[in-house]
């Protein structure tokens, strides 16, 4: 796992940016970036967010490369057409049957609840208009969201973020639970899957960002002390013995940060080429305070 380690450790030194912030100035994201490769490209869904004034996260943007690092957009979907106060970080699948199918994590307004809504299109341009499913409505005691989601044609695997809704003023804390299913649009939830530290970087939140394996089962995490870094992740490895297990922590502290304004380096999501090579997109804090949406190679 050293090997892993100091990959990750190094990946904002080869990164170069594919989508800027929208704006100049804290606030003004691209990034939250789920990723894959299908039909002889390279594929992106992320989140584009603006300052809490002009109103959060406001879309979300499939695009499409030849060669990863050049995107172009084939659709966008608002958040307006869902009643949304605000958009996270979504998940884009390639169906097994043909067609395509995009998860975006949708804000409940006036509240600090979110809900995770799927897609369901022949083609990714389509998909601004398709056919629409609750998924993960979350409850009165749990928000939902940014889910990370692997299949292989029969199988489906879930890891969800989960935001506790109990405390007043600290529903910024986050777990990751597991959840599987035979269709992606059913999920039966397996239990705990990533959890805080209770102590030290990740103390108060533990996401899931990436699978970069199965067997054994290595993830990337995003993690945070304490409630004032709340958007200003850094980025964790953590491991299992299988896919289903509890991942543990790899290490006492972050692996990978951005050396600019508030640090956070976050949403990795790691897609492999047809050449064999693996890629992680990430969002990462730029010197203005902005963030923009970046690439660089994994080599663990």
């Amino acid at each position: 796992m050293s090997s892993t380690v100091e990959c990750v450790a190094s990946l904002f030194d080869e990164a170069r940016v594919v989508v800027s912030a929208p704006d100049c100035g804290p606030g003004n994201w691209s990034g939250a970036p789920a990723a894959l490769y299908a039909d002889g490209a390279y594929w992106l869904a992320y989140r584009v967010r603006r300052p809490l004034t002009a109103g959060r996260g406001v879309a979300t943007v499939v695009a499409r490369s030849a060669d990863g690092f050049a995107f172009e957009t084939v659709a966008e979907v608002y958040r307006d057409a869902f009643g949304a106060e605000s958009f996270e970080r979504p998940a884009l699948v390639r169906l097994p049957g043909g067609g395509w199918r995009l998860y975006v994590s949708c804000a409940t307004p006036g509240s600090k609840h979110w809900w995770v809504e799927a897609i369901d299109a022949d083609t990714p341009e389509q998909l601004p208009t398709g056919r629409r499913t609750v998924v993960l409505p979350g409850s009165s005691t749990v928000a939902v969201k940014d889910p990370v989601i692997v299949t292989d044609g029969t199988a489906w695997h879930l890891w969800l973020c989960c935001h506790p809704l109990d405390v007043a003023g600290a529903e910024d804390r986050m777990t990751t639970r597991y959840l599987t299913s035979a269709d992606g649009l059913t999920w039966t939830d397996r239990g705990l899957a990533l959890t805080p530290s209770g102590a030290g970087w990740d103390a108060r939140g533990t996401r899931v960002t990436a699978v970069v394996s199965l067997d054994p089962l290595v993830a990337l995490y995003d993690g945070r002390p304490d409630a004032a870094s709340n958007w200003f992740e850094r980025t964790g490895v953590a491991r299992a013995a299988g896919v289903g297990g509890r991942l543990e922590p790899v290490g006492d502290g972050p692996i990978a940060s951005s050396p600019a304004s508030d640090g956070a380096l976050r949403y990795a999501a790691a897609v492999q080429g047809p050449d064999g090579d693996t890629r992680l997109y990430f969002e990462a804090a730029r010197p203005d305070g902005a963030h923009d949406l970046m690439v660089a190679p994994w080599r663990g």
